[in-house]
């Protein structure tokens, strides 16, 4: 019987019914893979045409603005330039945020696309203007505030924050900011109120406070936190008959040898001995200083 089976297969009619067979599933083969590729289409083109025509804002109540207590929805829109209907794979995030960080008072800017329902999400960190600031632009003075990072600020943007702070800050500059930073971040543990911050134009710096006046600083570099630190332990330990002294100025300069500025004592002036006698030149004083020990 097998024998008489594998005649049939060796005969032309079995040859002629093994290329059929190959041949059928050849066609199945390109009928499943044409089969695909229209499914993998269709799917392509609905997707494409959900996320275009879906994936749309098209009014304001679709942004959220969130984590800002001084800016508003309408605030965002508007200084984003957003038109509606907005489409949301057309936005571009970084840009957006540029624009927002460089108009509002907000030190940080996150954007995040949704798809279900489709909304744009922006969290905003509230930046606060803690002093007001001059810096040099060109051939005249610039006014602004800055914030606890040292940040220049716009006076557009301080508008939306509210109060008026009682710090100044004299020629800020973008290279001082870290040192300014730091003051401002010190400011509150002095010993006495902060009320101005001067950068002169070699870098030094110079600060006013209520209890010691002017105190010089100096450089900005490793030692200012040692600096500050000195002049926080003289706001509540310098002597009060040093302060009696009418201390002009204290020079920090060197933290461990705290100079005091004391006003120069006038020389005086001769007694005229006879009606001849020319009149005396004038002494310019000069300006005393006094170790702190």
């Amino acid at each position: 019987m097998s024998t008489t089976a594998r005649r049939d297969d060796r005969s032309p009619a079995g040859a002629e019914r093994r290329r059929e067979l190959r041949r059928q599933r050849r066609r199945d083969l390109l009928r499943n893979l044409w089969r695909v590729l229209v499914l993998s289409g269709v799917a392509s083109g609905l997707g494409w045409l959900l996320l275009r025509e879906g994936w749309v804002l098209r009014n304001p109540s679709q942004i959220e603005v969130i984590g800002s207590r001084d800016v508003s929805r309408e605030q965002v829109i508007s200084e984003a330039q957003l038109r509606f209907p907005l489409q949301l794979l057309t936005l571009r995030p970084q840009l957006l945020a540029q624009r927002l960080s460089a108009g509002l008072p907000v030190e940080n800017v996150r954007i995040s696309r949704l798809m279900l329902p489709p909304r744009l999400r922006i969290e905003l960190a509230d930046r606060k203007a803690v002093a007001r600031a001059q810096r040099r632009s060109g051939a005249r003075l610039e006014d602004g505030y800055v914030d606890r990072l040292g940040n220049w600020m716009t006076r557009r943007q301080h508008r939306e924050s509210g109060s008026v702070p009682s710090v100044v800050v004299l020629g800020w500059q973008e290279r001082l900011r870290p040192a300014l930073a730091l003051i401002l971040e010190r400011s509150q543990r002095l010993g006495s109120p902060l009320t101005q911050v001067r950068f002169e134009p070699d870098g030094s710096v110079w600060l006013r406070t209520v209890a010691l006046g002017q105190v010089h600083l100096g450089p900005v570099d490793a030692r200012l936190p040692r600096r500050l630190e000195v002049l926080q332990h003289l706001s509540g330990e310098l002597p009060r008959q040093i302060r009696a002294l009418n201390v002009q100025s204290i020079d920090l300069s060197d933290p461990e040898r705290p100079e005091l500025g004391l006003p120069a004592t006038p020389r005086p002036r001769p007694t005229a001995v006879t009606p001849t006698t020319a009149p005396p030149t004038a002494v310019t004083p000069s300006t005393g200083r006094r170790a702190v020990d």
